[in-house]
């Protein structure tokens, strides 16, 4: 009798995860683990908050002074500070596949795949925790932008939109990171397939100039492009333009998002083979 007890209690909460408050309990269980590393190590902290400040001081400044780049009226550090959170976001999200690759090694994923977790779950959980990560580089950059007296719309309607905005492209970049690293499989890979991946987005995105100024094959690239609708999405919400199409850019990055949700959850446990 007691040994029957015993086993359907694990049973009962197994199944309880497949209905929605348990589901989202180990959503937030494995987003706050998540977000316990990140505040554990401030060394990584502080030197994901440096690079924007270089993008911002030194190349923002520079390009700003020689006014090469027709960016519509708008002061070029204004129009460059929404590309660099963008860059900034994609940047750590596409390099999150390298802890889990970590965490195969370690032999970590194998105690949590065997736990009675949704896969989904638990890829949703990194994807939100990407977007975690990225609050450092929100915060600076802010910081920042008005420390330079840069002419940021700061409003708790443009707050809200640019952390959903966070958010989307967080989850999107992070869900293909871990796409990409249940394929390769291996740090050494994962870190050449990244570098390979984030130049090109960045540079093929309208972060650093407008799509108007660049060659005809280089606008195809860059409306294909899901940091173009990340960096527009940010410079309508900071920069409140009247040509601003926020709605359809957070569609776009919406539906990125859940492709590669559902890529994830099912390539993710082949990490293990």
């Amino acid at each position: 009798m007691r040994s029957n007890a015993a086993v359907a209690t694990p049973n009962a909460w197994a199944e309880g995860q497949g209905r929605v408050p348990g589901y989202l309990r180990s959503v937030f269980i494995i987003v706050q683990l998540e977000a316990l590393k990140m505040v554990k190590d401030p060394v990584e902290l502080a030197s994901r908050g440096f690079q924007p400040v270089l993008w911002l001081l030194l190349f923002g400044q520079a390009l700003a002074r020689a006014k090469v780049i027709d960016t519509g009226g708008l002061s070029y550090e204004a129009f460059l500070a929404p590309g660099i959170l963008a860059q900034s976001i994609t940047f750590v999200s596409i390099f999150s596949g390298l802890s889990i690759i970590w965490e195969k090694d370690m032999g970590l994923m194998q105690k949590v795949l065997s736990a009675p977790i949704s896969r989904s779950a638990l890829v949703l959980a990194k994807m939100i925790a990407a977007g975690v990560r990225s609050l450092v580089q929100l915060l600076v950059i802010l910081m920042l932008a008005l420390g330079l007296g840069i002419p940021l719309v700061i409003t708790p309607a443009s707050v809200a939109g640019v952390l959903a905005f966070l958010l989307l492209g967080s989850a999107l970049f992070s869900a293909l990171s871990m796409v990409i690293a249940s394929i390769v499989r291996t740090r050494e890979r994962m870190m050449g397939i990244g570098q390979l991946v984030t130049m090109p987005l960045f540079f093929a995105s309208s972060a650093l100039y407008p799509v108007s100024v660049m060659p005809d094959w280089l606008k195809v690239l860059a409306r294909a492009n899901p940091m173009s609708y990340l960096v527009d999405g940010l410079r309508g919400m900071l920069l409140a333009l009247p040509t601003a199409t926020p709605w359809a850019d957070a569609g776009v990055l919406l539906l990125g998002a859940l492709l590669l949700w559902g890529l994830g959850t099912k390539l993710y446990p082949k990490l293990l083979l």
